[in-house]
């Protein structure tokens, strides 16, 4: 039956999918599958939630767009595991906040500090930490490497407001180790990791382009990488996931 976001149905999708928040990045991955993207079979458009099905180097995977925010992703990742995926990883953009961290770096999130309200909603406001699975998250780490890339590895922060006033709120955040900001993380590794705990073989990780900086004397809007600058460095992110991905 299909579910009632992902006109798809059991099977359309792979078990290893990768979740962009913007369609047009579903699209741009899509065609990278093997045959490109005549060859990708898409597997849902329904509210501009594109998903497509192929192969990468022979093996089995998918694309789906996640929207912005955790509500909007805690949907596509609930139906996703009603469906049968089971390996699930955020392939996103983050305000880097981390000391060092620049435009185009890559961040591989450890953890997600659940600054948002889904996954509260999700704890029934209890006190929780949410953490991507370490054997995915070792893939990604050991694929960028291979890659001659050295990603900044370790916890952000999952918030829903984008242009936060607060004056404190990159200090604040980088005093307690965050490396950048981002959207969505906080509710995919909750998730994945209730429905392990119930017996599932469900993991997730989370690897993000840095494209932005926030600092105390800079903003968002004053930094955001380019277009085209963007896209050349999300690709090189999606094709570290996809490595990553198709080992686990």
């Amino acid at each position: 039956m299909p579910q009632i976001h992902l006109r798809a149905e059991v099977g359309d999708y792979a078990p290893l999918v990768l979740l962009p928040g913007d369609p047009n990045r579903a699209t741009r991955i899509a065609a990278r599958f093997d045959g490109g993207l005549d060859a990708a079979r898409k597997v849902n458009d329904h509210r501009a939630l594109y998903g497509y099905t192929g192969a990468y180097k022979g093996h089995p995977v998918s694309v789906q767009t996640s929207g912005i925010g955790t509500p909007s992703l805690s949907i596509v990742v609930e139906e996703l595991l009603r469906l049968g995926a089971k390996r699930l990883v955020r392939v996103g953009t983050c305000g880097g906040i981390g000391r060092g961290i620049h435009t185009a770096d890559l961040v591989i999130a450890t953890a997600a500090a659940p600054v948002d309200g889904s996954t509260r909603t999700l704890m029934h406001g209890d006190p929780y930490a949410p953490v991507a699975d370490f054997a995915f998250t070792r893939a990604l780490v050991d694929a960028a490497e291979a890659a001659g890339i050295h990603p900044f590895i370790g916890p952000v922060a999952t918030v829903d407001v984008f242009y936060n006033p607060d004056e404190d709120y990159v200090t604040k955040w980088r005093s307690r180790g965050i490396l950048g900001f981002e959207m969505e993380a906080a509710a995919l590794f909750t998730l994945a990791s209730r429905a392990s705990a119930a017996g599932d073989d469900v993991r997730a990780a989370c690897i993000l382009t840095v494209s932005d900086t926030l600092a105390e004397e800079e903003t968002s809007e004053q930094t955001y990488l380019p277009l085209d600058a963007l896209e050349k460095a999300t690709d090189v992110m999606v094709e570290i996931a996809l490595e990553a991905g198709t080992r686990i």
